[in-house]
């Protein structure tokens, strides 16, 4: 049974599975829209939008130091520069006035090989 167990597994090891939730987010910063399976789209929808809410935060700061700290936090956890960047220089300007629900979810679909049910997950404009 999986009560309160959090999270959904994807059908790989913890290792591998850090590892395609890190590259999804990345890409859907990257390309503002990514065609993926519903499980993967859901189970990292959570952490964009929380690195989104992050980045609002940091913009927000009065102090530099505050602003340094949350770029810092989104570095740790995006591993890559360019994406921190436009993270915070791009995106989170964006959604200065929305109170969350930065993500769609668009169904498209089963994938013909395999049926797996196709979304479209991209971030609203």
């Amino acid at each position: 049974m999986r009560h309160k167990v959090a999270g959904k597994r994807l059908n790989r090891r913890a290792s591998s599975r850090r590892g395609l939730r890190l590259n999804l987010i990345k890409q859907l910063f990257e390309h503002e829209r990514i065609r993926t399976t519903r499980a993967k789209a859901e189970a990292i929808r959570s952490d964009a939008e929380k690195l989104i809410t992050l980045a609002k935060r940091g913009n927000a700061a009065e102090e530099p130091s505050a602003m340094v700290h949350k770029r810092r936090l989104a570095a740790a956890r995006l591993n890559d520069p360019e994406i921190v960047k436009k993270l915070f220089d791009d995106i989170a300007p964006r959604y200065t006035e929305r109170n969350g629900g930065y993500t769609r979810m668009i169904k498209l679909g089963p994938r013909s090989s395999d049926s797996s049910e196709m979304v479209l997950l991209e971030l609203v404009e």
